[in-house]
């Protein structure tokens, strides 16, 4: 049997319900997710909630931005895609909400902090101070700087970098601050493998759909899968492992 790599349900079970609300994180708890991705962005008034995009328009069909708005004006917006948001209940939640609800159910979290908290990075300071995570939680990034923020303020937090196609892995070993990579699928290859096993660090995939050869055979260097669907990863994790068990 190959070994078990936590699954990770990205903005919640979002493949089942709207993305970084509380159904989605609730959907993915009851289907056995490891843990919750979800995305941090910054208010006007510099609380940090849980939304993905910089610009509001996409999941309330409101042209601000997120950064432009207070906490309460933004309570005042319903949740959801095109005309179903007229009949919505869900609100963007607060990441104090979201980690309390996390605690209560001892549930990990990969708490990926956005842009617009490079521009109140005080607010990123502030909420770091006395924050308690379910064990296995960690912070991820495609900004370097808010890593360092986060490890410099609470070393003991696992820290991720989501790398793009600029990215230098040579310069991994070299990257105190960072514990984890996080990469796309199309990352899933043998020069990636060798430079974070080099480099002491772990892989954390995104984009898993549950059909991927590799869930059978993780290598060594994979501490995770990210994906939209946790209860189909998990299957097929299952499956193919069984399988091979049979095989030998």
């Amino acid at each position: 049997m190959t070994k078990r790599i936590p699954i990770f349900a990205h903005r919640g079970a979002s493949g089942y319900a709207l993305e970084n609300s509380f159904k989605a994180f609730e959907k993915a708890r009851k289907l056995g997710a490891d843990g919750i991705e979800l995305d941090v962005q910054c208010t006007k008034d510099n609380c940090l909630v849980v939304f993905h995009d910089i610009e509001l328009f996409r999941l309330t069909g409101v042209k601000k931005k997120i950064n432009e708005c207070t906490y309460e004006e933004l309570r005042r917006y319903s949740l959801g895609k095109h005309i179903l948001r007229r009949f919505s209940k869900d609100k963007i939640p607060t990441l104090t909400e979201v980690v309390e609800w996390a605690n209560l159910h001892n549930l990990p979290l990969n708490i990926e902090l956005k842009e617009s908290l490079l521009e109140n990075r005080n607010a990123v300071i502030d909420v770091l101070k006395g924050l308690e995570l379910p064990k296995g939680s960690h912070f991820s990034s495609f900004h370097d700087e808010l890593l360092r923020i986060v490890k410099m303020q609470r070393p003991e937090f696992q820290t991720a970098i989501i790398i793009t196609k600029k990215y230098n892995w040579q310069e991994l070993s070299k990257q105190s601050h960072i514990d984890a990579v996080h990469a796309h699928k199309r990352y899933y290859k043998r020069e990636y493998f060798r430079a974070c096993i080099d480099a002491g660090k772990g892989l954390r995939y995104y984009s898993i759909t549950g059909k991927e050869s590799f869930l059978a055979y993780p290598d060594p260097s994979v501490i995770g899968w990210i994906t939209d669907f946790p209860d189909i990863v998990a299957k097929a994790e299952r499956s193919k492992n069984n399988k091979i068990d049979v095989q030998f």
